[in-house]
């Protein structure tokens, strides 16, 4: 009987082990995931978050009832209801319960009416709607003003962008509210005549004079954001072969640096809304928002302080909704954030 040499390789390799590979173990070894691109690996990770979804839908609903339901709503939110002040949710007026015994059918006041007889749950409907529209104007003009200002700034550099910075630097340091205060005051007075006979008339120089601050003062927060995204970018080896090709730098700023800073963009612009629907409600609130008989989520809370103890609900209605828009916001924003910012992921 012979004995393998304790020194020979045949104890470490066995022949079987250079044998090719079949298909089936070939298969069994790739463990390669699909190939996705950005922004579909975005919506996966962000499909994946409970949270912000829930709070997608809850944006949509909301959205609903603002833009879609009072078209066909049965009530205005300026009609005023004989005999209908103050009455109670699901309560109907003497001339209405007449109706309603002669055969006619009529749709329920849902949350009620106001002390001037307008059915409350449309005058909230349309209050939301200004809210929504006056959050995403907002967030476009600072986004406008944000990235141009931004990205002009960074790609420049030297004294321009110390210039710019430093401007940056005095509007931070403005208070906004007072600001707010003093422009609705001036622009009340000047805007006034312009503004009647026009569409913009009903809602007011109240919401146009936010308009200008958010313009003025509120894009500071996102210039200095996409400066900071761009000064890392424009150093790449793409923006120094543009250059190289002789590109324009408005070109580059265009073609390729805001591109690869769109998902913070898309991020800040998103938590930029809430925001602005809270100075809106606020300023409607102390009686700056927009000119009745138009509602705002603000304006109506304001009115129901003065039957706070008699119709509690009609402070709790607008308060809540203005807490589910505020809150749903900022949660989709941190899944809009966990969801495409690269640095976020494992």
């Amino acid at each position: 009987m012979t004995t393998k040499n304790p020194l020979s390789l045949q104890r470490l390799f066995d022949p079987e082990d250079f044998m090719p590979a079949t298909n089936e173990e070939k298969e069994s070894l790739v463990v390669m995931r699909e190939s996705v691109g950005f922004w579909r690996d975005g919506a996966r990770r962000l499909r994946k978050n409970k949270v912000a979804m829930t709070c997608l839908m809850v944006i949509i609903i909301i959205m609903i009832f603002a833009f879609i339901v009072p078209s066909f709503y049965p009530y205005t939110y300026s009609e005023q209801i004989q005999g209908a002040n103050n009455m109670k949710p699901f309560e109907f007026s003497a001339g209405e319960q007449a109706r309603i015994d002669a055969g006619e059918h009529l749709f329920p006041h849902i949350f009620g009416t106001d002390k001037m007889g307008r059915d409350y749950a449309i005058r909230v409907m349309m209050g939301s709607r200004i809210s929504l529209l006056v959050g995403m104007v907002a967030a476009v003009i600072i986004l406008i003003i944000g990235s141009i200002y931004g990205s002009i700034a960074a790609f420049a550099g030297g004294w321009v962008d110390l210039v710019m910075m430093r401007i940056v630097d005095i509007i931070y340091s403005l208070p906004d509210m007072l600001m707010v205060i003093l422009l609705a005051s001036v622009l009340k007075l000047t805007l006034g005549p312009v503004l009647e006979g026009t569409a913009l008339e009903k809602i007011g120089s109240n919401i146009i004079s936010l308009f200008i601050v958010f313009g003025v003062l509120y894009w500071v927060s996102m210039s200095r954001l996409i400066r900071g995204q761009i000064l890392s970018l424009r150093e790449q080896e793409y923006v120094l072969a543009s250059q190289a090709s002789g590109a324009k730098g408005g070109w580059i700023i265009r073609k390729h640096l805001l591109p690869n800073c769109i998902s913070v963009v898309i991020i800040s612009t998103a938590l930029q809304i809430p925001n602005a629907i809270f100075t809106e409600s606020y300023l409607s609130f102390l009686g700056l928002g927009v000119n009745a008989p138009m509602p705002s989520l603000g304006s109506l809370a304001s009115d129901a302080l003065n039957g706070l103890s008699s119709y509690p609900y009609r402070m709790v209605i607008p308060a809540l909704v203005i807490s589910l828009i505020v809150l749903s916001l900022n949660l989709f924003g941190d899944g809009l954030r966990d969801a495409f910012d690269p640095k976020l992921r494992n």
